[in-house]
């Protein structure tokens, strides 16, 4: 009975050395084995895409006279105006712009006061305000000056992040690191080598495997993500067969294996004497 019991023992501590996580699986951007070593210091060129605007995309569009400029100065909204949407997106998570900007609907227009419906789907921001402003000006003749923004960066952060959720951020630019951030960074057990990146195109939807511990992700076309992107973390397998996320809780698996196991072989032994 003695031998069996430390069969059990060195059985229970292989498994829950075994099971823990190494640093090799959780660090962000390694020079792997067989990619081109980057340096630390090294400048890595890389080439943003002009986002095209799609359905289901909210955009700010801020129309100024001379006269607006000289009343509300360049920012083109009232002081009191600019409070009311610090407290809205307060209210809403920063989703300010839904109740604002102007949603694309599915055909690809956007419907805008006075003139209309106007076609956008496709169009970078900067054709998008070129268009507004010529149609504009078929009915105004003041000097005009229009701005065109994205309402925000929305994306949802799924799986084994710390605080999974829908995310709306009020910039123009963001990378996978900094929306990974924003949702409280990957649990232990992510599998940060297979992150799952659901990307929306203008013709359909297109699934992405995205390794964060490869450098060579900086110059990828997934480093900066988009309007509309889901990001899915997967579990490593050390969840599925419940084993630590680190050395200290497996080794506290093992003792309370351990433990059980004893407990359970002293009966037999009371229950056969």
């Amino acid at each position: 009975m003695t031998k069996r019991l430390t069969i059990a023992v060195i059985s229970s501590l292989f498994l829950g050395l075994s099971s823990c996580v190494s640093n090799e699986k959780i660090i962000y951007l390694q020079n792997l084995e067989g990619n081109e070593l980057i340096a630390e210091g090294e400048l890595i060129e890389y080439e943003v895409p002009d986002y095209r605007l799609q359905y289901n995309d909210i955009i700010d569009v801020n129309v100024q006279t001379a006269q607006d400029i000289i009343e509300s100065g360049f920012n083109g909204r009232p002081p009191m105006m600019n409070n009311q949407m610090g407290n809205i997106a307060g209210q809403t998570g920063g989703d300010v712009y839904y109740m604002t900007g102007y949603t694309v609907n599915k055909d690809g227009f956007i419907r805008l006061p006075i003139v209309g419906d106007i076609q956008v789907k496709d169009l970078t921001l900067e054709e998008a305000r070129v268009k507004i402003e010529e149609s504009l000006r078929e009915y105004l003749k003041n000097e005009l000056y229009v701005k065109v923004k994205l309402g925000g960066i929305r994306y949802s952060a799924l799986g084994e992040f710390r605080r999974p959720s829908k995310y709306v951020v009020l910039q123009d630019r963001m990378t996978i690191f900094e929306a990974i951030a924003n949702a409280g960074d990957l649990s232990p057990i992510a599998k940060r080598d297979e992150i799952l990146l659901i990307r929306q195109y203008p013709d359909g939807t297109r699934l992405h495997r995205v390794n964060l511990i490869d450098r060579n992700l900086v110059s990828s076309p997934f480093y900066f993500i988009q309007p509309n992107d889901q990001l899915y973390a997967e579990p490593m397998k050390v969840r599925e067969i419940g084993a630590g996320e680190n050395a200290a809780q497996s080794i506290s698996l093992v003792i309370s294996s351990i433990t059980a196991a004893a407990l359970i072989i002293n009966l037999i032994i009371s229950i056969n004497r």
